[in-house]
């Protein structure tokens, strides 16, 4: 436990024998039933592949804008291309309102599908809109696929975890986290603030991550990640070395009938005394699974006594609809309605 963040190592949920797998699972299924997050290590992943995503990411942001919105967001229920400041303001996810998030982005997602009708057809859009890539720096698109590579992996096993911890089998979500998976892959630069920022802006205002779950890579920088506790005050999450950020997702939650908690966070401004160093890049794999997949109370998550709380829905409805009420105007950059 670090910050009141456990830390669960999966080295023996990947390697170990059926007890310490069995034990394994427990422990991330109970952090996912009491906070909804937590630091996972032992994963097995190079930390070399986000280290070097992390040092191309900042190459294409530092480019001129100019560069920058040759690629950039067609549409705002599409998460790909480059998103400028301006366009996204989380805070209306949870119905709230504030000044734009102080950030900008970069987002992929599958990158090469087949041709055929669930990812052609008229269902299969926004979930395979093409992704866009920058000509600069030529090695941006092989390190985000390499990394989100690993993601994949990682995300499966994962997900057989907490499969386990709700007393299901282990494959149960494999299905719907095959080849015909609709996660996203964004890159998230929260640049130094200059004195510039509007009262009530924060880098990402308050919010539950729409997907199924998300695993970030955290930045250990000021002003980063901030997790809502049940008393309601707010925990820095921490970075700690060679380890991912698991955070459960409204849909996981949903499906568990709210025993896998999705539990709100924002990213904080860092002191106004930080400067350059408070410069940030997170990398967030956020796992949706297949878009027509059903969103509906597993078996054992509901009873006569305990009855499911919430109509099934598909993940392509759910995810389209809470993502659209997260972005803003698709104006020119400066000229966005929330815009600075």
């Amino acid at each position: 436990m670090t910050d009141r963040i456990p830390v669960i190592d999966l080295a023996p949920f990947i390697s170990g024998d059926s007890g310490a797998r069995a034990q394994t699972a427990m422990e991330l299924g109970w952090a996912a039933q009491t906070l909804g997050f937590a630091v996972v290590a032992g994963h097995g992943i190079d930390p070399i592949i986000g280290t070097a995503l992390r040092d191309t990411a900042l190459g294409f942001f530092d480019l001129p804008l100019e560069e920058k919105m040759v690629i950039r967001r067609p549409k705002n229920d599409q998460n790909r291309g480059y998103i400028p400041y301006g366009e996204e303001t989380l805070a209306r996810m949870a119905g709230g309102d504030s000044p734009p998030d102080y950030k900008e982005v970069f987002a992929m997602g599958p990158d090469s599908v087949p041709d055929e009708p669930y990812f052609t057809g008229p269902g299969s859009y926004p979930s395979f809109a093409p992704n866009l890539w920058p000509t600069a720096p030529e090695n941006l698109r092989p390190r985000m696929l390499a990394y989100w590579n690993s993601m994949e992996t990682l995300m499966r096993i994962l997900a057989e975890a907490l499969a386990i911890s709700l007393s299901l089998p282990g494959d149960t979500f494999a299905d719907i986290l095959d080849h015909t998976h609709t996660s996203q892959l964004r890159l998230l630069h929260y640049p130094a603030v200059r004195g510039d920022a509007e009262l009530g802006q924060l880098r990402a205002g308050a919010h539950t991550d729409v997907g199924m779950m998300t695993i970030l890579r955290n930045d250990p920088v000021p002003g980063g990640l901030q997790i809502k506790m049940r008393d309601g005050g707010w925990v820095d999450a921490p970075a700690v070395h060679d380890s991912y950020i698991l955070n459960i997702g409204d849909l996981l939650m949903r499906w568990s009938n709210d025993r896998l908690v999705s539990t709100p966070h924002r990213v904080a401004l860092p002191p106004p005394d930080a400067g350059d160093i408070s410069r940030r890049l997170s990398v967030g794999f956020f796992v949706g699974p297949r878009y027509n997949a059903m969103v509906e109370c597993l078996p054992t998550c509901c009873n006569q006594d305990d009855p499911s709380r919430y109509s099934p829905i598909s993940v392509h409805d759910y995810r389209t609809n809470r993502f659209a009420a997260g972005a803003g105007d698709n104006e020119p950059y400066g000229l966005a309605e929330n815009g600075g």
